[in-house]
């Protein structure tokens, strides 16, 4: 996959790092897989595999047979076959590994779907590709205009030309089924152009526009992941998570896709604990599960009659309470168990490095004081300390003349 850098711009074309063929994943492209073969031979007798990987518009990929051998490296632009007429695209993979990325798709090596390339692109249909990847944005916002004078509830996400500018793909979302056959003919008549009207769902539509999620990063789903599978509320419960919608969306509208990352670690911890309608039978009455800390091994009950305070205890406790509720026995009450949990001492700060003290911001500063505004009291307070010193002075010297007077008596 491409690096960090690899950010996309507004018409989800990466910027890349600017390393001018110097990439370290060997191309600054999204969804790219690096060639880790690439400077490994084949054994004596085996022929090359025919089949390349070509990258279009918004990471969509394909795959194609070099029927006539001819020389592709990845990053050349080439026309292949398209429906009709010839498409033109970028070659993202070549070699052995497309073998890996067929048997990931499900696609036969032999298989008779795999189209041909026809040909390195020439100028004129790079010309022509470009020409036609300008007119995206201005059919977009017209289809729009369109699909809102016929009143359909369906919304235009994305718009793709194919190579040769005969054809467009109009990617729509909509909830219920759309009936679309006039909404062809007035795009085909404006546009002069075949239509194709491709629905694709909300996850789908976030991975092809792109952005950045609430982690400060941007999607998975538009840099490294491709296998969009269902999330569903269970995956929160069992990480004890709120159910709150705001928080658990993503852009699409759906559950993030990283609910389920960790969602395997979670279900290996609960493995332990007991299930959360189990009752804890005590003397002081029958209490229920309120909530658990899985990795630290704590659960919170609360008796069924008053609700006014949590216990914590330990999961050796409640396996404990369990054991003897089973043999019919029944405890004096969670208090006890819950004042036999030794709290940790959290560490101080230590410098161990040399490192400033962690409060050294937190002493109050000294209040200087302040200056007389006038210069009257100014005044008087530089005669009250003239006072005050010759009354010090004068002092001392009755002191001292009452001293020599009685060392000579």
């Amino acid at each position: 996959m491409s690096c960090n850098n690899c950010s996309s711009d507004i018409n989800t074309v990466p910027k890349g790092c600017k390393s001018n063929g110097n990439c370290g994943t060997g191309s600054c492209d999204k969804l790219s897989v690096f060639d880790w073969l690439s400077n490994m031979g084949l054994p004596t007798g085996q022929k090359p595999v025919n089949i390349v990987e070509v990258r279009f518009k918004n990471g969509r990929k394909h795959f194609y047979r070099n029927v006539d051998e001819l020389k592709i490296s990845i990053g050349d632009i080439v026309a292949v076959e398209g429906n009709p007429g010839h498409d033109v695209g970028t070659v993202s993979l070549t070699g052995e590994l497309v073998k890996v990325q067929l048997k990931k798709k499900g696609i036969d090596i032999n298989s008779e779907e795999i189209k041909k390339v026809y040909r390195i692109a020439s100028q004129k249909d790079i010309d022509i590709w470009q020409a036609a990847r300008n007119k995206e944005y201005e059919t977009q916002y017209k289809g729009r205009e369109i699909i809102s004078r016929l009143g359909l509830v369906m919304k235009l996400s994305d718009v793709e030309y194919q190579g040769d500018g005969n054809k467009a793909t109009f990617y729509y979302t909509a909830d219920d089924r759309v009936d679309f056959r006039q909404l062809i003919r007035d795009l085909a008549s404006a546009f002069s152009i075949r239509v194709e009207m491709k629905q694709v769902g909300l996850r789908q539509e976030a991975a092809r526009l792109g952005g950045v999620g609430s982690c400060g990063r941007e999607l998975c789903c538009s840099t490294w992941l491709t296998d969009l599978r269902n999330v569903n509320t269970t995956a929160a419960r069992y990480q004890q998570l709120s159910l709150n919608p705001q928080k658990l969306a993503g852009q699409c509208g759906k559950l993030k896709c990283c609910l389920n990352y960790e969602l395997d670690t979670y279900l290996d911890a609960l493995t332990d604990f007991p299930k959360q309608d189990v009752i804890l039978k005590t003397e002081k009455g029958d209490a229920i599960f309120v909530k658990m800390d899985i990795f630290k091994g704590l659960l919170w009950y609360t008796y069924k009659e008053d609700r006014n305070k949590w216990y914590k205890l330990t999961l050796e406790q409640v396996k404990e309470i369990i054991q003897l509720n089973k043999n019919k026995e029944v405890v004096p009450s969670l208090e006890e168990y819950e004042s036999e949990i030794i709290e940790s001492s959290n560490e101080a700060f230590e410098d161990v490095v040399g490192q400033d003290s962690l409060t050294r911001f937190d002493a109050p500063k000294r209040s200087k004081k302040r200056k007389p505004k006038n210069k009257n009291q100014q005044t008087q307070q530089n005669q009250q300390k003239k006072a005050t010193n010759q009354q010090s002075k004068s002092n001392i010297r009755r002191r001292s003349s009452n001293r020599n007077t009685n060392n000579k008596k």
